[in-house]
């Protein structure tokens, strides 16, 4: 599959074009980001000032929001074309990690739509010759713990995997690692887990969608690498074609 071929099947998957994610979320929680709101701010801690037109014009330029600002109310959209530029470059970062055997972390807050996508992308790294780090022990948050399934990190409480925009399972994770002498190399993740990594220096890539301000205002200031604007959470399945896309463009191994 090339670029235009895959950029037609993310709109027609409902990955990019217009996507279920409704406006006044979008517009909601760029404003949350800004006041710093717990479940928006993603562990993101900016190093310039920015205005609620200085965000939304970031989500118009690198995600493809609407940029009619009087459209407040329906639905929204991702540029697909934009969605596949920073595939491209999630890819060929991806590979020259993978590639020189560095250490990976990878995580998710929506294991429900992006754990497979995680999942997949660490055996292939794995298999290229990177070391994928595991955690010497689970550790616990909220009424619940840190647990790693095929490689990827993410919350789980009660029984089930959680959903989460928090950056701390990131920093206890990494403060985990580091008291073992181990530092990523890369973090391949998204939400809080990707923003707190690029806060806190720490090479760092990842996917979000277009109520993830955070994110791509964290690549706008040149902390995290590379934000892929994508919807997050739909069936994984769908999900299959891109991490196909993927692994050809880093010439990594699939299963």
């Amino acid at each position: 599959m090339d670029s235009s071929e895959l950029a037609s099947y993310l709109d027609f998957a409902g990955i990019t074009g217009n996507v279920a994610t409704a406006r006044e979320d979008n517009l909601r929680h760029i404003q949350l980001f800004l006041d710093g709101n717990e479940h928006l701010e993603f562990g993101v801690k900016t190093t310039g000032q920015w205005s609620y037109d200085d965000v939304f014009d970031v989500m118009h330029r690198r995600v493809g929001i609407n940029p009619d600002r009087d459209h407040t109310v329906g639905p929204d959209t991702i540029d697909a074309a934009k969605c596949v530029a920073s595939l491209d470059r999630f890819a060929d970062r991806l590979a020259e990690a993978a590639h020189a055997g560095q250490r990976l972390l990878f995580a998710t807050g929506h294991p429900a739509g992006l754990l497979p996508v995680h999942a997949a992308l660490a055996a292939a790294a794995a298999r290229a010759g990177a070391e994928v780090l595991t955690l010497p022990a689970w550790p616990d948050f909220r009424d619940g713990d840190i647990r790693q399934m095929f490689g990827v990190l993410a919350w789980h409480q009660h029984g089930g995997l959680m959903h989460t925009h928090f950056p701390e399972p990131m920093r206890l994770c990494l403060d985990q690692l580091i008291a073992e002498g181990v530092t990523p190399d890369l973090v391949v993740a998204d939400h809080g887990w990707a923003g707190y990594a690029a806060s806190a220096g720490i090479p760092a890539i990842g996917f979000a969608d277009c109520n993830d301000p955070g994110l791509f205002v964290s690549e706008a200031e040149g902390q995290l690498e590379v934000a892929v604007p994508l919807d997050d959470n739909l069936n994984p399945a769908l999900y299959g074609p891109m991490v196909d896309y993927l692994l050809e463009r880093a010439r990594l191994p699939s299963c």
